[in-house]
Formats: C-alpha cells, sequence, structure tokens
C-alpha cells in the first residue's frame, strides 16, 4: 500500500464525539468561553489601536499573548502529567477570571496605557500557557480513539465558531457600552468553564505506586522524548514551517481594517467573524475531504490558501475585497491546524501527552510571538501590503522545503501500553529506593557472526525508543573474548525512572524489541542486569555535596 493511501482514513461522523456526554458538556462549555475569549482579543487589540496605532505596538498585542505559552507551556505540560488534570484546569480558570476582571476594571475607570494592557495580556496569556497543556491532553479521555480527528475538528468549530461571534459582540460591546465591556463579559465565561469541569466525572485513574518525577527532571524527559519521537518532530516541523508566516495574517489584521477607508471597530469584528466562518465551514467539509486527501496534501492546501488570504488582504481596498480573503484564511487555518494538532497528538503516548503538546504549542505561540514582532516591524518600516505579500510568498515557498517531514506518522502505530516488561529481579538485601541512582541496565544478546549487520540496523533503531522512554544515555558493545555476545546497555537517573520505563512501553515499542531479539541465538532469552550507584554515605561525600 502506498505511503498517500495510509495517510487516508476510514471517515467518521463529524457528529460522533457528541455521542458521548462528557465532551459534549465540555464542548459547549469551552464555546462559551472562547466566545468571551475572542470578545477579549478584539477588544484588546482595538483597545490598542486607541491607546497607540503604531503598528509595531499593535503587533505586540499578539506578541504579548503568544510569548508567556512560548516561556511556560513546557513547564504547564510536566505539571499536568503530575497532578489531576480536572482539578488543575478549575484553579487556572479561576485565576484568569480574577486577571480579567481586573483589567475591566482599570478600563472602566480610564487608566490603561499602552504597557499596562501588554502586562495584562502577558498575564492572561500566562494562564493560558499553563491551561493549554492539560485541556489538550484531556481530548482522548473524552473520546474513543477512532473519533480523536472529528473531536479535534469539532474542538476547531467551537474555537471558529466563537471566533464568528465573539470580534461582532465585541465591536456591538465597545459601541453600545464602552471599551471595558468585552473584558467584563469574557471574566464571567469562566464561570461556565469552571461549572461545567466541576460537574465532569472524570474517571478514576490508577494510583500512582511511585513518586511523582521531578519538574525539572520531567521537563528534560519531555524534551527528550520529543528529540526521539519522529512522528511529533515532523508535525513540529511543518508547524514552525507554517507559523512562522501565517503570525503576518493574525498580527496585522487590526491594521488592515484600520487602512481600509471606513474601516474601523466594526470592520475589524466583521474580517475576523469571517475568518470565523471560513473556519466553521472548514470544518464542516473536512470529513469529506479528508476522504480525497491524505494529511499532508491537505496540510499543504491550507497552508497555500492562508498565502492567498494574507495577499488578498494585503491588496485589499474595499471590506468587499477584505472579508472574502478573511474568509478564505479562515478555511486555510483550520485545515493547517486541525492537521497538525491530530498529528501531534496521535504521536503521543499518554504518559507523556501533556509534555509532548505543551511542545506543539511552544512551536505554535513561539512563531506567532516572534511573528509577530517581525512582521510588525516589517510593516512599519516599509508598508501593510509588503508585510502580507512577503509573508504570502514564505508560506508557499515552505511548503516544498518540508514536504519530507510527513504529517500523521503515528496515526497507524499503537501507543497503548505493552506492559510487557516484568518486574526487575533484585537481590532479598537489595537497597531499591527509588530515588537511588544513577542505574545502569546491561542486556546481552548472542549473534551468529552472518546477523551482525541486520542486528545492529535494528538495535539502533531500538536506540530512539531507549531515549524516548527515560534513557539519558545509551550504546552497544561487543565482547572481545566472544565476539558472538553483544551488550546493550543504557543509563535512567534513578531506580524510579526505570520503574517507569517499564510503565511507558508501548505496543509499537515492543515490536521494536521484537525485531532485534529475533536475531539472538542463544538458548534464553537475552540477559538483563541492573547496576545502582552505591549510596554516598555522609563521610564519602565531598565537602561541597554535604
Amino acid at each position: 500500500m502506498s505511503e498517500q493511501a495510509q495517510d487516508k482514513v476510514t471517515p467518521v461522523s463529524p457528529w460522533a464525539p457528541f455521542a458521548h456526554s462528557a465532551f459534549a458538556l465540555l464542548w459547549t462549555a469551552t464555546l462559551v468561553s472562547n466566545i468571551g475569549t475572542w470578545v477579549h482579543n478584539a477588544g484588546a487589540g482595538w483597545l490598542m489601536t486607541t491607546l497607540d496605532p503604531s503598528p509595531a505596538i499593535v503587533a505586540l498585542v499578539q506578541a504579548a499573548t503568544a510569548l508567556p505559552v512560548f516561556l511556560f507551556a513546557l513547564f504547564a505540560g510536566t505539571l499536568a502529567d503530575r497532578v489531576d488534570k480536572r482539578r488543575f484546569l478549575i484553579i487556572v480558570n479561576m485565576v484568569i477570571s480574577v486577571v480579567t476582571l481586573g483589567l475591566a476594571v482599570l478600563v472602566a475607570l480610564g487608566w490603561m496605557t499602552p504597557l499596562g494592557l501588554l502586562a495584562f495580556t502577558f498575564l492572561i496569556g500566562t494562564g493560558a500557557a499553563f491551561m493549554a497543556p492539560a485541556w489538550q491532553a484531556i481530548v482522548p479521555e473524552l473520546v474513543p480513539r477512532e473519533s480523536l480527528q472529528p473531536a479535534i475538528a469539532l474542538n476547531g468549530l467551537g474555537i471558529n465558531i466563537s471566533r464568528a461571534i465573539g470580534p461582532a459582540l465585541a465591536g456591538a460591546l465597545i459601541i453600545s457600552i464602552g471599551l471595558a465591556a468585552p473584558f467584563a463579559v469574557n471574566a464571567a465565561t469562566y464561570i461556565v468553564i469552571i461549572g461545567a469541569l466541576l460537574a465532569w466525572k472524570r474517571p478514576p485513574v490508577p494510583a500512582r505506586t511511585l513518586p511523582p518525577e521531578p519538574l525539572l527532571g520531567g521537563m528534560l524527559t519531555g524534551l527528550r522524548h520529543a528529540i526521539h519521537n519522529e512522528p511529533l518532530k515532523a508535525t513540529l516541523v511543518r508547524a514552525l514551517s507554517y507559523f512562522t508566516f501565517a503570525s503576518a495574517y493574525w498580527a496585522l489584521l487590526p491594521l488592515v481594517a484600520r487602512a481600509i477607508p471606513g474601516g474601523g471597530a466594526g470592520l475589524y469584528g466583521t474580517l475576523l467573524g469571517a475568518v470565523g466562518s471560513g473556519a466553521v465551514v472548514g470544518a464542516l467539509a473536512l470529513p469529506k475531504i479528508r476522504e480525497q486527501l491524505d494529511t499532508n496534501v491537505l496540510q499543504a492546501s491550507g497552508a497555500a490558501v492562508t498565502a492567498v488570504a494574507m495577499v488578498g488582504l494585503g491588496l485589499a481596498t474595499s471590506a468587499w475585497f477584505a472579508v472574502p480573503a478573511a474568509f478564505l484564511g479562515g478555511l486555510g487555518w483550520i485545515a493547517v491546524l486541525t492537521s497538525l494538532n491530530v498529528s501531534a497528538q496521535t504521536a503521543l503516548p499518554n504518559w507523556v501527552r501533556a509534555r509532548g503538546l505543551s511542545i506543539f504549542i511552544m512551536v505554535f505561540f513561539g512563531c506567532m510571538a516572534a511573528g509577530s514582532i517581525v512582521w510588525g516591524q516589517i510593516a512599519t518600516y516599509t508598508s501593510l501590503t509588503t508585510a502580507l505579500v512577503s509573508a504570502a510568498v514564505g508560506a508557499l515557498v515552505a511548503i516544498p522545503l518540508t514536504w519530507r517531514s510527513r504529517l500523521g506518522q503515528g496515526e497507524h502505530r499503537d501507543l497503548t501500553p505493552a506492559m510487557s516488561w516484568g518486574t526487575p529481579v533484585i537481590g532479598d538485601s537489595f537497597d531499591d529506593s527509588p530515588d537511588r541512582g544513577p542505574v545502569l541496565v546491561t542486556i546481552s544478546y548472542v549473534i551468529e557472526e552472518q546477523d551482525t549487520d541486520a542486528f545492529l540496523q535494528a538495535i539502533h533503531g531500538l536506540s530512539a525508543e531507549r531515549y524516548r522512554n527515560g534513557a539519558d544515555s545509551w550504546g552497544v558493545y561487543q565482547d572481545a573474548a566472544e565476539p558472538d555476545i553483544w551488550c546493550e546497555w543504557f543509563f535512567l537517573s534513578s531506580w524510579a525512572e526505570h520503574l517507569r520505563q517499564h510503565d511507558r512501553v508501548t505496543r509499537h515499542d515492543q515490536d521494536l524489541h521484537d525485531a532485534v531479539r529475533v536475531y539472538h541465538g542463544g538458548d534464553a532469552p537475552p540477559e538483563v542486569r541492573h547496576y545502582l550507584a552505591p549510596i554516598r554515605t555522609a563521610s564519602q561525600r565531598r565537602p561541597a555535596d554535604k
């Protein structure tokens, strides 16, 4: 079967996830909350144009939203993998609600400044950074795997329904009540999502038998997993190549609305509504489109449509031209975002899902933050048209340059726990304290000479699995006295980390192990040994360690 045919999926009803009550509850609450978010975003963008209309300053609103996600997402993802995600999300939403209400009060009193707005935007973005990995990581808990793609598409649909409603509502609120109203409405919508999270009865998770991972060690494990996860790396490359240029679309949209004759807050809301409408239409059409196009072609097509939309906005001289261009941008955006999100989700096992998604989110928001600053500066020193057309050209050039980074590689991998590793054999008097380490694991294979090359190729393919699941170094050596004996070794930071490694092995990983062990020629299975560093007493420690 061809690679392209493998990427195509058996269609599932786009509405199938709504058959699961938990998904329906949280999707509805999220829709209300996202309407508040887009009301807020439109209000913040327009407020900054009244405080300081410089393109560079206006673009900083987008940067201040995205930068904290880039800075804190990995830490937040590591934290989310350690704690109860439902309780974590409730607390974060409560904090963001209070901060947003404070912003509304200051705007109502007329005390807001450009720097103050950027500071509040950064704080709210920090809350979003802590919320995003946990929120995305719970999606597979709400629906079965076969409904994951439509669930992600429906989440995108909800975001874009809110994008269609929110900006128009923001414009109406600003005109009828004032600039503080969008922020007050957003603060109130957090109550809805908090209520839904309180009502959600999350299935019980197995009790931990090991202490939680240290935060720093957990972050390093997440990074190491991403570095050695080829499907995720391919997704990150494609995301980087798209968001770097698509960031110009979002950062400069308020200025497009202001630059068009007769434009203003109303036109800005209309443009954002057109983006949302295009994304809604795209989300509804995606199941049928995916029957005809594989994930890679779909993502590339979406990027090309986004580029056309940016050219249209850059050349627009009236709302009649700008609104259809914004609609096209929504179509392209949802096609790309859904393709990338599904590819990232299916590349990750549950134990590292929040951390892996946090790295994807870091790339997304890092590109949006840096791109917003760069494209704002380009627009300041040249023109809006130059900035948007240049971004469009870059988005088109990136398609062939990143084509070899294939999306959806994880869709055909079984990442459920294999539970195939037995409990390590230890002596009765052995001190196996969880924090004792580092740990050296050795595995001895008997390999016939004619199988050596094939064995080495297979075992080097296995090395990535060792790193993904917790090893921080790995190697393979041949015995000088008995050349048919080969020793694979890897180090882990602690005994607890090695026991976690046992739990992390997926069925796909087990297939890699089997592909190596098929070359083992001994009568008994490969011999596995565990070595732990000695426990250092107080008298053995160096002065600097005391």
